[in-house]
Order: C-alpha cells, then structure tokens, then sequence
C-alpha cells in the first residue's frame, strides 16, 4: 500500500476513535454510565453499530480507552512543565499542581463515583499510570539529591504518598480547596517532616 494511503487510513482510524471517546465521555457526564448505550454513542458520534463495535465492545472499554489516552495527555504536559525549570522542587511543585488540577477536573468531567471505580479497579491501571509513578518517582529523587524533600522515607513511598493525598482533588469543592491540598502534600515532602516523624 501507498505511504500516503497508509497514512490517510491511520488518520482516519484516530479521528473515529477519538470522536467515539469523546462522545462517549460527554454522554457520560449527562447521563452516568449506566445511562448510555452503545447505540446511542455510534448515533452522537456519527458511525454505525458495526463500526462501532470494530473499535469496542462495549461503553466499559471505551472509558478505558479514553482514560488511557487522558492521562497520556496529561502526562505529556506534566513531562513538558518539569523540563520547564532546572530547580527540582519548583518542578515538583509545578507537577504536582498540575496533576491535582488534573484530578479535580477529570471528576468533574466524568461526573461519577463508578466510572472513577471502573477507570481505577486494579487491573485496569496500566502501563501509562505506571508511567507516571515512575516519572514522579523521577521528580522526587532529583529533589531528594538537590537537598529539598526528605530523606526518611524511600522515593517509591513518597510517590504514592504524592498520588494518593492528590487523589483527593477529585472531591474538592474548588480550585482554592485543590492549591490547599497540593500544599499540605508539600508540607509532607518536606525536610522539617522528617524531624516531626
């Protein structure tokens, strides 16, 4: 096949995709995810059943993908505002920020406890959340070297500990609530915790 071809073929390919997550993302956020069917999602999003059902099985998986390439896209932005600074904790600072933000409008846009539940159960975080524990992990032993965080407890534990105090962005009542609890998971980075501990 022509390079060309090919080409168009993939870009075509992406662009359904990405109108199926993002139809079915918005019906979500109306409806729940109970409220949604398969073929109202192939109606929004202007495709048939048949390819529809090419893409996905069913709305579950859908979500998955969406989540997937969610937080690829985040991550990304998250990656470009580290490089943004050569001070490691203004870059963890940054960050974490963003990744909070991240947190709380992902709620918002998802509009569901069990959607959350569906795009976090165990076996369905994968590689790119790996990703980004390891990226974080990254973030915090440049910290810990340049002398900023503290140093009795092992970065992996700090990177869940950053992950999870910022999991709570997603019932936060506004950006304010988000810039408090971004800083109180700072205040648990710091050198003068450890002295506390």
């Amino acid at each position: 096949m022509p390079r060309l071809w090919t080409q168009t073929i993939e870009t075509h390919r992406r662009e359904v995709g990405d109108a199926i997550l993002d139809t079915t993302v918005a019906l979500v956020a109306e409806r729940g995810m109970r409220g949604v069917t398969m073929s109202e999602i192939a109606e929004q999003a202007g495709v048939g059943r048949a390819t529809l059902y090419k893409y996905f099985p069913d709305v579950e998986s859908i979500l998955l993908a969406w989540h997937e390439r969610h937080v690829a896209g985040h991550l990304a932005h998250l990656e470009r505002l580290s490089d943004g600074t050569d001070d490691p904790r203004k870059a963890l600072e940054s960050v974490l920020g963003a990744y909070a933000l991240v947190v709380h409008e992902r709620a918002r846009a998802l509009g569901g406890t069990d959607v959350a539940a569906l795009v976090h159960h165990g076996e369905q975080v994968g590689p790119i959340e790996a990703q980004l524990d390891r990226f974080l992990s990254g973030l915090l032993a440049d910290a810990g070297r340049a002398g900023a965080l503290r140093t009795d407890v092992a970065v992996p534990e700090l990177a869940s500990y950053c992950l999870h105090a910022l999991g709570a962005a997603a019932n936060a009542p506004s950006r304010a609530a988000v810039r408090r609890l971004v800083a109180l998971t700072l205040a648990g980075l710091d050198k003068e915790a450890e002295s506390r501990a």
